[in-house]
């Protein structure tokens, strides 16, 4: 080939490289930085991160490491089990570190579910209605007739305003990051239960529903309120709640459960949440 042609076509090639490289700045893989708790670590289900601090029960099938797969995304997963929103801005074991110490400016993703473990509230609900569904073998309401609205008035007097300074210390740290926050799925029908295996009266069964519902509420409106996209799980979720067979529940029960961490997702509810959460936020 002449020499003219030579150049001539090396120049081609770079104007070409030229113009292709926003295309190729789009391809590089997202930053992506999963937070949460023991929902987004999926604690109980197997096998464990290798990368976890053995306390947070991480595992290597979390809705986070789901949706590093399905989109390429380079993962930092920080998740961990029995994480509040305080856990967020302040260590939560030894040596584990402040989860927002994770995000940066280069951050493109973030995901997470938090608020269930402050004040203990949803899991004190769980175990304090097991316990009166016992006592009355399943008759009644007696976790409602004995708590009436306090586990509510506790998710909306201190819940929702940690999730609110929680999300801001998020976005502060990662301010150029697509930021979601998902729901927690049902975790009992709104009607009727499984006595035999989600010890809970059947009066009981919507008084908990309603619970997470306000739960639910907390975290959407705290999303708001930090212009953070919040992921609805309730639609999705309906009809997968711990009552259900295995191989159509997400949640696990108390009894008769698949997973060593109770009413918590099994492998399939995490990957359902993966698939909600990519759909919601245009990931493919």
């Amino acid at each position: 080939m002449p020499r003219r042609l030579l150049v001539s076509a090396a120049t081609a090639l770079v104007t070409a490289l030229s113009l292709a490289s926003p295309a190729q700045a789009q391809a590089e893989p997202l930053n992506y930085v999963a937070l949460g708790d023991s929902y987004s670590a999926a604690s109980g289900v197997l096998p464990p991160d290798p990368t976890a601090p053995l306390l947070c029960l991480r595992s290597a099938r979390n809705y986070p490491h789901v949706i590093a797969a399905e989109t390429g995304a380079r993962l930092r997963d920080v998740t961990c089990g029995a994480a509040e929103t305080r856990h967020f801005t302040t260590s939560q074991y030894p040596g584990v570190a402040p989860q927002v110490d994770a995000l940066g400016a280069d951050t493109d993703l973030v995901t997470m579910t938090i608020g269930g473990n402050d004040s203990g509230v949803f899991i004190n609900a769980i175990l304090a209605c097991g316990l009166a569904g016992i006592s009355t073998l399943g008759h009644g309401s007696p976790c409602a007739d004995r708590y009436g609205s306090s586990f509510e008035d506790t998710v909306r007097s201190t819940t929702y305003p940690s999730l609110v300074t929680a999300l801001a210390a998020v976005r502060a740290r990662a301010p150029q990051a697509e930021v979601a926050i998902l729901g927690y799925p049902w975790i009992l029908p709104a009607t009727g239960g499984c006595f035999e295996r989600m010890p809970v009266a059947r009066g009981d069964v919507p008084y908990l529903r309603s619970l997470q519902s306000t739960l639910n509420d907390a975290v959407r409106r705290a999303a708001e309120a930090n212009g953070i996209t919040y992921v609805d799980l309730s639609q999705a979720s309906e009809g997968h709640d711990a009552c259900q067979p295995l191989g159509v529940r997400w949640i696990e029960p108390v009894l008769q459960t698949t997973n060593p961490i109770v009413v918590h997702p099994n492998a399939l509810g995490e990957a359902a949440m993966a698939t909600e959460t990519m759909r919601v936020l245009g990931l493919s």
